[in-house]
This record gives structure tokens, C-alpha cells and sequence, in this order.
């Protein structure tokens, strides 16, 4: 492939605004196809939230089958299965130890780097891309078009825009959520006044707001709740169920078990009614053996020293079975075996987006051309394609948003290359589609 630095038969110029695994993808699959690319980014360095979202440990993807893999995508499983149809979890890994990090499987089936680390990935990562010629652009933060077609971008020394405009866009703006790492849905509004169809920015793997008692929040806030499961019901009527941990918090409850969940308990709640949430603070024990050992003559031990001896039930646990339920309840030993077994939770509503790991809604698949070979190009704006997590699109914690990242960033970029070819930007673009085509 000829370098688009030091070539000066390319003039063909995309412009990736963003500057996030999917974005940075896209620019890897355009400029080793011969692409002149132009990374543009609203903070001082890339992958800021890659970054922080690997700090506790990176990781990359899972390694469950595809077909579990492709369930954790929910409503929009068709859509991402067509994001990772040519670069599977499989593809990713390989992709990664290309880069020299080799990853290795968790005891939960969960995919990470050998060091733990996001750091060590993204600076070889950008190594490559800067050899392979991609020029990025710091402290631009995209303002949309001008009069001209060329892209407008605010910078510390003012205004700007494009000297030409470009041959096509990719946008990788992320979502909603971390603002100050540079997802703040402030691209909505500058495709809305352009006609694209939009979903409202919801916040997704996020805690929810629980109107506990003072003396409850004041002694439980931020103590764990481990090895329970829990349960909510669907729309149709289905229950989905998961075990785990989570923590009470000063507002409500968060944690993993909850941000599994965190899809349909946010669309349960209406202005008028919380969503309840089932607990089982005993999922390995059967419902028989709870009654039979609450059943169990106490003598002159108090309700919470009997709950300790005979079931395990303490702390946080036993807190919150008290919390929930009602005095007479707590008296009667059926109702509290059903309540151990099945504790309601009421939600009322979700944690504010910007505290949430990632964001649902924004563009729909459905304002995007499914004509051809146009990948992830807007209907409103052709030549112009999104990716990332700006996609109507939300996944658990687990590897499976970093996963879709980086294979929308891939599709978004194989669009384009195609899209230049037929558009006949230059010659290079022409012969790096034929090669992105050929087997």
C-alpha cells in the first residue's frame, strides 16, 4: 500500500471525528488502505474513556459463544450481528496480539490484556497509526458544516474549518455518558438540524434511585451485596434473571447485577410507577429449606441473631429484607421465607446519564443506508457514516461495548472506502476498495 504521508499521487482526505476505539479503528482500515486520514478529537488525547474504563482491569471482550455473545445486544442483536460478522470477539483477540499484547480468559469468561492494562494497547496502537500516516488533531471540537460543505471545528485559537471539504466523514462521537472525558451528546443537535433521525440519549449499565429510610441509608450506603440474584420481568411477560454483585449507595443500589439489568428496569419506569426489581439474597438455597430453617424454634434469640445462625443472613443482607418488608410480614415465617426468596425492590428512577457507564439511544440503524454496501452511511448525509457508541445500540459491562466499538468503527471505515470508489475520489481510493474487496 503506498503511504499517504509521503505519497503525493493521494489526495483523497477522510475526516474521523473522534478519537475512541471505534474511531480509531476506522482510521487503521483507511489508512492501510492508502487513505489520507485526519483524526479530529475535542480533548487533549485520544481514548481518554478507553483509558479510564480499563483502569480497574481492561477488559477487551468475552469469550462466550457467539450466538450467547449476539444475546447481550438485545433488540438490536440483527444489527450488531452484521458489525461482527467479519470481525468476531475471535478477530478482536487476534487484532490485539498483532499489536504485541497477548490476553488471556478469566474465570467469568471475560477477555483481558496479560497486564491488565489499557495503557500499553492504545500506545501501540497509536504507534502504527501515526507510521501509517494518520494526522490527528487535538482541542477540535466539532461544530458541524459551514455554507460550504466544510467541517467547522472550535479550537483554543478560535473558529476554524476544513481548507477543503472532505471526501467523506466518519462520526465517532460516542454517547452520552462521562462528559468529562468527552461524550457529551453535543453532536445531536447538529444532525438533527440536518434532518437525521435521532433517538433520545438514555443512560445505560447504570445504578437507580431507591427512596430508602433514613436509618437504613444511614447504615447501609455503601456496603456490598454478594452472591444474590436478581430478577426483572419483560414485556412480554418473561422473566430475565442474573446472579452477582452489586452495592447500596447513598441514592439507591449499583453495581454489576444492576447494570446487567439496567436495560429493562430503565424502560419499566414511568413517570407515574417505579420498576420493581426481584431479589434472592439465597440463590443457592431452595425456598423448602429457607421456611424449614426460619421455622426453626428460635427460643429467646432475636429475629436478626436467629436469620445469622440459621440461614447466614447478616449485614447488608439482613438490612435490607428488613428494609423491605413490612413488620407483620417479618412475623410471618411464610412470607418471610417468600420475601428472602423474592424481595421487591422498588426503582424509581435511573442514575443521571453522565454517571452512567455507557449511553443508549441516538442514531437508529434505520436512518442509515441498508442499500448496497454503503455501511453505517446516513440516509440525510451521504458520505457521511457514524460508529461507535453514538449508534441506537447498548450492551452490558463485560467486553461487549468495546467489542461493537471496534467493529463498527471497521464497518464505518469499509463503507467509506467504498463509498470513494464509486464516487471516484482519486485513483488510490479506487484501488484500495478493489484490494478491501478481494479475498
Amino acid at each position: 500500500m503506498p503511504h499517504p504521508a509521503t505519497d503525493p499521487g493521494l489526495t483523497t482526505s477522510v475526516a474521523i471525528i473522534g478519537g475512541g476505539p471505534a474511531g480509531l479503528m476506522a482510521a487503521e482500515v483507511l489508512a492501510m488502505a492508502g487513505v489520507q486520514v485526519d483524526l479530529y478529537d475535542a480533548m487533549p488525547s485520544v481514548g481518554r474513556k478507553f483509558l479510564l474504563a480499563g483502569k480497574g482491569g481492561m477488559n477487551i471482550t468475552h469469550s462466550e459463544d457467539l450466538d450467547g455473545f449476539l444475546s447481550r445486544y438485545g433488540a438490536r442483536r440483527n444489527e450488531v450481528a452484521a458489525l461482527l460478522k467479519d470481525f468476531t470477539p475471535d478477530d478482536l483477540r487476534a487484532w490485539i496480539h498483532g499489536l504485541g499484547i497477548e490476553t488471556f480468559v478469566g474465570s467469568s469468561g471475560r477477555v483481558f490484556p496479560t497486564d491488565m492494562k489499557a495503557a500499553p494497547l492504545l500506545r501501540a496502537w497509536l504507534h502504527r497509526l501515526r507510521e501509517a500516516g494518520v494526522r490527528f488533531h487535538m482541542r477540535h471540537r466539532w461544530q458541524g458544516w459551514d455554507a460550504d460543505g466544510k467541517l467547522r471545528f472550535a479550537t483554543p485559537e478560535g473558529e476554524i474549518s476544513t481548507t477543503a471539504a472532505v471526501a467523506a466523514t466518519i462520526l465517532a462521537l460516542g454517547g452520552g455518558s462521562w462528559k468529562r472525558l468527552g461524550s457529551d451528546g453535543a453532536w445531536m443537535p447538529l444532525l438533527a438540524e440536518r434532518g437525521v433521525e435521532l433517538a433520545p440519549l438514555q443512560p445505560s449499565n447504570c445504578g437507580f434511585d431507591v427512596d430508602w429510610s433514613e436509618h437504613f441509608r444511614s447504615r447501609a450506603a455503601g456496603e456490598p451485596l454478594k452472591t444474590i440474584a436478581a430478577t426483572v420481568m419483560l414485556n412480554d411477560g418473561t422473566p430475565l434473571r442474573r446472579q452477582g454483585e452489586c452495592i447500596i449507595t447513598d441514592t439507591g443500589i449499583e453495581g454489576g447485577l444492576i447494570y446487567a439489568l439496567s436495560a429493562p428496569l430503565r424502560d419499566a419506569i414511568t413517570p407515574s410507577a417505579p420498576a420493581t426489581l426481584y431479589l434472592d439474597l439465597l440463590p443457592d438455597w431452595l425456598p423448602a429449606r429457607v421456611l424449614s430453617e426460619l421455622q426453626h424454634p428460635r427460643g429467646a434469640r432475636s429475629m436478626s441473631s436467629h436469620l445469622q445462625s440459621r440461614l447466614k443472613l447478616k449485614g447488608a443482607k439482613a438490612a435490607l429484607l428488613r428494609e423491605c418488608t413490612s413488620a407483620e410480614d417479618f412475623q410471618d415465617m411464610h412470607k418471610l421465607a417468600h420475601a428472602i426468596k423474592e424481595l421487591p425492590l422498588k426503582l424509581r428512577a435511573p442514575r443521571p446519564i453522565d454517571e452512567a457507564i455507557s449511553s443508549a439511544g441516538g442514531v437508529p440503524f434505520e436512518a442509515m443506508q441498508d442499500a448496497g454496501e454503503h455501511h453505517l452511511m446516513l440516509r440525510q448525509l451521504p458520505g457521511v457514516f457514524c460508529a461507535g457508541e453514538m449508534l441506537d445500540w447498548e450492551a452490558p459491562t463485560g467486553g461487549y461495548l468495546l467489542t461493537a466499538c471496534f467493529a463498527s468503527g471497521r464497518k464505518a471505515a469499509q463503507g467509506a472506502l467504498r463509498w470513494l470508489g464509486e464516487t471516484g475520489a482519486n485513483t488510490a481510493a479506487d484501488t484500495a476498495t478493489t484490494k478491501e474487496n478481494t479475498p
